[in-house]
């Protein structure tokens, strides 16, 4: 095995650097244009509107790695975005491999025009060929979905094959169904008459009452609320809730507000009396809903917030015509929303090559494959 060594590497890493810096930051980009081309993709993703994603990766380290595939038509329409980060500092690997990036792992799947897709994926490849690159990454994408379809199309046209570096599946709730019909079929009637049971016992501390905060004023309060009660659990016991992330958090709740002003956020609330239950964040674009976070009141675990709040939001966001899906974003088998939502959403990481018969992709993909199997035996590790 050939071994590098560390000055080696963090030059390797430097030279990749330069490299991508050639691409756009994404401060930069026109957010107008960004919000035009968002409005008319083939495959929505609300994690990559200009809003969230520029509050995602707001942080000076984020801002100054992190940049973007674009890709405009003839006469300069952007038609095609993606951001990106080098391998070097996505997982601190010296390739030439550039990475979508995404601080939350939530969806990676690129934003691509509806009318001129495959032209856009086409110059997103040469663009990313253009930096030095041998291979794109796009880590956490829809695999099955039009935005990975036109991708695949554009490289198999150059003699370039995409590889699956690891795929799998989480819950996804097709809104198109009738909620209590879907409710009954994936839980049970003995099962949804012990949570109706357990909204009642709730009622013991106040009137009992579902809401969705839509406006910005009433998504700001929500956002708040949600901050506190993930704060209060087991997040907040290990450092990893928001509010602990005090800069990010401000960010983010700037872009949920913003958001909401163009109907691209809302927040479902579960109250007993004054008292906040649970709150989820729910992310908006085009047909389908993104189920960003949940924050529980955990003293009051005992009579299942979690589920209580996602069986309302089930009822909510299935009374809505305009939306078809709603992605989970959740960890595969999540032991809460996992029975609830019992349609799934095929995710994976994809490796493009840039460069047909390009003897440097087969140790690329064993590299990238090495430490993902890494990665993933020491999250079995950990739980044990």
């Amino acid at each position: 095995m050939v071994q590098i060594s560390q000055a080696t590497a963090v030059t390797r890493g430097a030279s990749q650097d330069a490299a991508s810096s050639a691409l756009p930051s994404l401060a930069a980009l026109d957010a107008q244009a960004w919000r035009g081309l968002a409005g008319r993709v083939t495959e929505p993703n609300a994690y990559y509107l200009p809003e969230w994603t520029l509050a995602a990766n707001g942080d000076a380290r984020a801002r100054s790695v992190t940049r973007a595939l674009t890709a405009h038509d003839a006469g300069g329409r952007l038609i095609g975005l993606l951001p990106v980060l080098s391998c070097w500092h996505a997982f601190r690997l010296p390739l030439p491999v550039l990475v979508s990036a995404d601080p939350f792992r939530s969806l990676d799947t690129p934003l691509l025009d509806h009318a001129d897709g495959l032209h856009a994926a086409t110059s997103m490849l040469a663009q990313a060929r253009a930096t030095g690159a041998r291979a794109l990454l796009l880590r956490d994408v829809a695999r099955e979905g039009d935005a990975v379809r036109l991708l695949t199309r554009a490289a198999q046209a150059e003699r370039l094959e995409p590889v699956l570096l690891r795929g799998w599946s989480r819950a996804c709730l097709d809104a198109t169904q009738d909620s209590e019909e879907l409710l009954r079929n994936a839980l049970g009637g003995k099962r949804l008459k012990e949570y109706r049971r357990q909204m009642r016992r709730l009622g013991d501390h106040g009137d009992v009452r579902f809401d969705v905060a839509q406006t910005p004023d009433a998504v700001a309060q929500a956002y708040d609320v949600f901050l506190a009660l993930e704060a209060s659990g087991w997040k907040g016991r290990r450092g990893t809730a928001l509010l602990h992330q005090q800069e990010l958090a401000a960010r983010l709740r700037d872009a949920a507000i913003a958001l909401a002003a163009r109907g691209a956020c809302e927040i479902g609330q579960l109250h007993a009396g004054n008292e906040a239950i649970a709150a989820g964040i729910v992310l908006r674009h085009g047909d389908r809903a993104y189920f960003f976070k949940l924050g529980i009141a955990e003293q009051h675990a005992r009579f299942s917030p979690g589920v209580l709040l996602t069986l309302e939001l089930t009822r909510h966001l299935c009374a809505d015509p305009a939306i078809k899906l709603v992605d989970s974003t959740a960890a595969p088998d999540h032991p809460m929303i996992d029975p609830i939502w019992r349609g799934r959403f095929a995710i994976g990481d994809v490796l493009i090559p840039l460069r047909a018969g390009d003897p440097l992709f087969g140790p690329i993909t064993l590299a990238l494959h090495t430490r993902e199997a890494l990665r993933q035996t020491a999250k079995r590790l950990l739980k044990r």
